[in-house]
């Protein structure tokens, strides 16, 4: 029998990318998850493969049979446990928002957590101009960090 390359059902984080890899390789997932988090740093490349792979790769035990059906399959996995973050997420702002004697004090909780996320992204910014890490390309994190923002926002606003 071939060996193949398919993403793991138990090994996994969050697709199942690494632990698909290291069972594939015979080696621990722990050290294949370091390696992706290092790749990472070399101008995005490690996000890129990552979600490369868990879109191209059949997930373990899959009975699709062409390359198209494991894409259609892998993107609606993927589909799936975005919904299911972009839930958890949400109750946990909800329970938040219920305990809050009134709209006033959400409102001000809301105005916090935007004032922290602007000054990371000018801390972010600065470092980069500030040229201390010279081989990390920070526009590529700049833009990342501002489509998940993005996002989020889109799946709050689309649940209610």
């Amino acid at each position: 029998m071939e060996k193949r390359l398919y993403r793991s059902r138990t090994e996994r984080m969050l697709w199942g990318v690494c632990g698909g890899l290291a069972n594939y390789f015979d080696i621990d997932p722990t050290i294949v998850r370091v390696i992706a988090v290092l790749l990472i740093f070399a101008n995005g490349l490690g996000i890129l493969a990552y979600i490369v792979m868990a879109i191209i790769v059949p997930l373990e035990g899959s009975k699709v049979t062409t390359a198209r059906e494991a894409v259609k399959e892998n993107i609606e996995e993927i589909k799936t446990s975005a919904t299911e973050l972009g839930s958890e997420m949400r109750s946990t702002f909800a329970k938040k928002e219920s305990e809050a004697k009134d709209m006033e004090e959400v409102r001000n909780r809301r105005r916090m957590l935007l004032g922290i996320i602007i000054i990371l992204i000018g801390i972010v910014c600065l470092v980069g101009m500030l040229d201390i890490f010279w081989w990390f390309h920070w526009g590529l994190l700049l833009a990342v960090v501002i489509l998940v923002i993005g996002l989020l926002i889109i799946f709050s606003t689309v649940r209610r």
